[in-house]
């Protein structure tokens, strides 16, 4: 294993982690991962070692998840495949997970724009400049959408977002 390799595989992880808060599918975040692997071994020339590898990795993935969400808009509606897996009615006692539940529920409800630029920069920790860079924007732009993404999670998370109950008589 050469030297880019090495430096590929460490990023693996955070690979993962990011597009599966992204995509919020198993599934399709392994596949999202497993199609930027492949883009950046077989365009490995086009890396520039000044460039940070993690922010170059990112680019790639986000060109193909904003690719893919593209292509699936142009295809007409398909039920998704269930794994069998059945989720519990009532959730664990643990605050912490409720938590945690609640974050990536809301996480799912935002905007694409507002989720990823989100997540570059909580999650991954990418700087303001870096995650402009990754997602190809201005960086007024990714304040923007950031400061959106956190107002709307707080609000999502503390129940004021939710829609009112409809009244059954």
């Amino acid at each position: 294993m050469d030297h880019f390799d090495r430096l590929i595989v460490e990023q693996i992880p955070r690979l993962r982690r990011y597009a599966r808060a992204l995509t919020g599918d198993v599934a399709h975040a392994d596949d999202l991962v497993q199609d930027c692997l492949a883009r950046a071994w077989s365009r490995r020339h086009l890396w520039l070692r000044k460039k940070r590898l993690r922010q170059w990795l990112f680019t790639i993935m986000h060109n193909l998840h904003v690719n893919a969400l593209a292509k699936d808009a142009r295809r007409p509606g398909e039920v998704p495949w269930s794994d069998g897996l059945t989720t519990a009615s009532v959730g664990p006692g643990q605050d912490a997970r409720l938590e945690a539940r609640a974050i990536v529920e809301a996480l799912a409800h935002l905007p694409p724009d507002q989720r990823e630029a989100v997540l570059l920069v909580g999650l991954e920790q990418f700087s303001y400049a870096e995650a402009a860079a990754v997602l190809g924007i201005p960086l007024g732009t990714l304040m923007s959408r950031l400061h959106r993404g956190r107002e709307r999670l707080r609000a999502l998370t503390s129940g004021e977002g939710r829609p009112p109950l409809k009244r059954i008589k």
